[in-house]
């Protein structure tokens, strides 16, 4: 029985020493905030820092972070954070982490350091950091780090292998197996079984596409697709892509050269992420190709294609607002929008109503689902499988997934051969101790979810959020009443507002008698009642009318006053 770490355990037991202890603060369970805390012998190693999107669920909430309480009073025993790549939910929360203390070494390769860099300037934070690259090894603390080449949608994407006294572990962070790469920087099979051969205790390998069978498709595959797409339409193009996408907007610059189209970048992470690039050489920017976005509307449409954020349908993302139109981009009929990206779980809804309102404003509208415009960046079941036959790890945690991702994952391992007892299906927050080839779940901590939301981070709390969702989708009501508690009176009121409903007011007038009855006998029954009591008794008249009369169930905000 392949171990399932149960959401009701205990807190862990003191570390002893030569014990490797695991924590996963992030990506367990979900697509983001990726996050695991490494601990040995008083010091503590992170890998990966990022960042989970909301879903609708979470209205008003900007990012979500992982739960930095479990280091929060050990950071000057955190010896770095290793960085496996530079997507978002790999790197965002750093600059949360590093207002706790600017000075944690941030280790990663040359891209990844320079886009989190980049970051980080707008918080006013200047990071310690050193640049790695794959056959390099160092020392940090006990943690001895060997970096391995992986292939990933973004160059310079880096797996991890931890050498402790309590045993070795591989992290592969993000990454597929792509033959034929683009930069021609495979992941590098022969490190994994040099890794193998001198064993390898713990496998954290990514399980995104761990239930998709076969062989995630080639990057080149989509170059063609591309190519014919442009040469097909008359007008304007509109490529929506990752930000950090940096091969595809190689081929969206490249299919644009072909057909004699300027390329504009839209938006300001898309903007400040492909300069890096091209300052970097990961990028390779034809002459003359670029134009500023204030100069588009000189541009004859079929020469322009706008390589553009959003498509994941982010509602601050410039594609959305096109969509909405009320970006200084207009799309219009005859004009062609490739959605350039998968569906990450969760925004789906958001993506197809992108889609919809570029499809209402008359745009042709491409997505994976009409056209082979993306292919996946993370490994599909059957390279996950050539990975732990030539690793034969002792045990396996799957990471980076959804709870389904992380089953199938842990399936493919005990099909390889695997132990089912050495395979751990953790949640965020699973405490997983490593000693003599052992890796077993010892409890849990906490670990919550932290919303950002404008300029507070961790000050929104779940009932915030289900307050705003019974705002939207329920409506409100207050009652203000005056009593005088001496004669067990109504002074005044009840005077009762609502909005977000489609009655008019006066479907209240029901309710009203029965709200003062209920308070005059509450205050007659006991003139010690408090003002909350009286409230509450409010609540429960009107919450069981309103329920009951017109199927609703709104927040209700009762005040009562004394005379």
């Amino acid at each position: 029985m392949i171990e399932t770490a149960d959401t009701a355990l205990k807190t862990p037991p003191r570390l002893k020493p030569g014990t490797l202890r695991i924590v996963a603060l992030g990506g367990l369970g979900e697509i983001g905030r990726n996050m695991a805390v490494f601990e040995i012998d008083g010091k503590l190693l992170i890998v990966d820092c990022g960042v989970l999107f909301p879903e609708e669920t979470q209205p008003g909430v900007d990012l979500i972070l992982p739960d930095f309480s479990y280091i929060e009073d050990r950071l000057d025993d955190v010896v770095g954070v290793v960085l496996t790549h530079g997507h978002e939910d790999h790197i965002g929360a750093v600059p949360y982490l590093l207002r706790l203390k600017k000075d944690i070494p941030l280790i990663g390769s040359q891209l990844t350091l320079a886009l989190i860099e980049a970051k980080l300037q707008e918080h006013r934070i200047k990071p310690f950091t050193l640049t790695v690259k794959e056959g390099q090894v160092e020392q940090f603390g006990p943690f001895e780090c060997e970096f391995v080449a992986v292939n990933h949608s973004i160059p310079d994407a880096l797996a991890v292998f931890i050498r402790t006294r309590a045993g070795t572990v591989l992290h592969t962070g993000d990454f597929k197996m792509d033959q034929l790469p683009l930069d021609g920087r495979i992941t590098d099979l022969r490190a994994f079984a040099r890794l193998g051969e001198e064993g390898v205790d713990l496998y954290m390998a990514d399980s995104t596409n761990a239930d998709v069978p076969g062989f995630t498709s080639p990057e080149r595959n989509i170059g063609p697709v591309l190519e014919e797409l442009f040469g097909k339409v008359k007008k304007r193009i509109i490529v929506a892509s990752f930000s950090s996408h940096i091969h595809r907007v190689q081929q969206v610059l490249d299919a644009a050269a072909a057909h004699g189209r300027k390329v504009c970048f839209v938006g300001r992470s898309m903007v400040r992420n492909m300069a890096i690039a091209e300052k970097l050489g990961y990028l390779n920017v034809p002459d003359g190709i670029l134009v500023d976005l204030k100069n588009v509307d000189n541009m004859p449409d079929h020469k322009l294609v706008l390589m553009s954020t959003g498509s994941q349908g982010e509602p601050m993302a410039a594609l959305s607002r096109m969509a909405n139109g009320d970006h200084r981009i207009s799309v219009g009929r005859g004009d062609t929008v490739i959605l350039a990206s998968s569906l990450i779980p969760g925004n789906e809804n958001a993506v197809y109503r992108v889609i919809n309102g570029l499809m209402k404003l008359g745009a042709d509208v491409v997505h994976k689902g009409t056209a082979k415009i993306h292919v996946s960046g993370h490994a599909s079941a059957g390279e996950l499988l050539y990975t732990y036959n030539i690793l034969k790890p002792k045990n396996a945690m799957p990471v980076h997934g959804e709870t389904r991702h992380l089953i199938a994952n842990g399936k493919l391992a005990a099909q390889t051969g695997v132990p089912e007892e050495n395979i751990i299906l953790a949640d965020d927050g699973t405490v997983v101790d490593l000693v003599n080839g052992k890796a077993r779940v010892v409890g849990s901590v906490e670990c919550g979810l932290v919303y950002v939301d404008g300029s507070s981070v961790g000050e929104i709390t779940d009932t915030d959020l289900k307050d705003r969702r019974i705002l939207g989708e329920e409506g409100f009501i207050s009652v203000i009443t005056v009593v005088n508690r001496n004669t067990g009176t109504i002074v005044s009121g009840p005077e009762i507002h609502a909005r977000g409903f489609a009655e008019d007011d006066t479907v209240f007038d029901e309710i009203k008698p029965k709200i003062s009855k209920a308070l005059e006998e509450a205050v007659m029954s006991n003139r010690d009642h408090t003002a909350y009591q009286l409230q509450q008794v409010v609540r429960r008249v009107v919450g069981t009318w309103v329920n009951r009369r017109l199927r609703r169930r709104p927040m209700i905000v009762p005040v009562v006053l004394e005379a």
